[in-house]
């Protein structure tokens, strides 16, 4: 008996038509999927507009504080809107604020990374869960607490530390002290880097966490050590995203207000010496002297505050070029 005439051939199946290859190229085949995707590109949009809002306000009352300035705004190291004529410029604030988070990125990063390290890939898991649980704490105390830590306990406790550098290192003119309040740059970096640690190091420990075993069992299975199984395998996959760790803790450093505020003292003046009490941030000025500023004063403060904003805007899209290059080194492509 001939079995091909007991099982007769199966029905083709249909051919999509125009239509349901138009609704599958857009991808939104259901209503759910077309609100959601209404909404996704609003969200979107919404932080464009949002941004360029921002941009334009600062733009617009920043003009006319610059249009009467009688000094260059950016080379004027003196602070008198309110003057006849007004004088005022950012070269102290611009200063203060990059040397500051500068310290605070040298002190915080590599000691975030270890941390972070540790948790990942060396302490007991009780242990790296209750060290990854005290960051988070961290992480949750308020600005104002940190300031008043830094004002009450950290500034009367780096007198020695201040004695000592100027003992050994005062000779570099960079560290040389004169017997003043620890209230200076480096005082203001120590404390961002206490702010910005918890930042940097739970993003990191994230990143390590999401590194492929295999890729670390390999590099075992050759015979490397436990350092060179980080050094090879680890930290070229978690490039990018430690890059991305340290630049969410600079935009902290940048635009932090008042526990900058209340342990610095601030001066129009740069010296030579990040020990020497004085200087100043962009935010910190704001925060001091917005209140009992004069109109114009206040369009002065929003000009420092647009330089504050294009500095911002600059990190972020160095850190993005950064990442960008790196892409070929990380393992997330393999």
């Amino acid at each position: 008996m001939d079995i091909s005439t007991q099982n007769p051939a199966a029905p083709p199946s249909p051919q999509p038509t125009e239509a349901d290859q138009k609704r599958a190229a857009r991808g939104a085949t259901r209503p759910g999927d077309r609100i959601f995707l209404g909404l996704s590109r609003g969200s979107g949009i919404f932080v464009l507009v949002l941004m360029a809002a921002i941009a334009a306000f600062l733009t617009y009352r920043a003009a006319n504080a610059i249009g009467n300035d009688e000094a260059n705004f950016f080379t004027t190291f003196e602070w008198n809107p309110t003057g006849v004529p007004p004088k005022f410029g950012i070269a102290v604030l611009a200063f203060g604020t990059i040397v500051s988070s500068v310290i605070a990125m040298a002190i915080a990063v590599p000691v975030a990374v270890g941390i972070a390290l540790f948790i990942t890939h060396y302490a007991p898991r009780k242990l790296g869960g209750t060290i990854a649980y005290v960051i988070d704490l961290l992480a949750a105390v308020p600005s104002i607490v940190y300031g008043l830590w830094g004002a009450l306990v950290l500034v009367p406790h780096l007198v020695g530390l201040y004695g000592w550098l100027d003992e050994y290192l005062g000779w570099t003119g960079v560290l040389e002290w004169n017997d003043g309040a620890p209230r200076s740059l480096l005082t203001v970096g120590i404390l961002l880097a206490i702010m910005i640690l918890p930042i940097v190091t739970n993003v990191s420990r994230e990143v390590f966490r999401q590194v492929p075993r295999m890729h670390e069992e390999a590099a075992l299975a050759l015979g490397a050590t436990r350092w060179e199984v980080i050094r090879m395998s680890v930290l070229p996959f978690a490039r990018s995203g430690v890059i991305s760790a340290s630049m969410l803790g600079l935009g902290r450093a940048l635009g932090e207000t008042m526990a900058v505020a209340m342990v610095l003292s601030p001066t129009f003046d740069i010296t030579a010496s990040l020990l020497d009490p004085g200087g100043g941030t962009f935010a910190q000025n704001i925060a001091s002297k917005f209140n009992e500023a004069t109109p114009m004063g206040r369009d002065a403060l929003i000009a420092s505050g647009l330089v504050l904003f294009v500095i911002t805007l600059l990190v972020n899209g160095a850190a993005r070029m950064i990442i960008a290059r790196r892409k070929e080194y990380s393992g997330a492509n393999a």
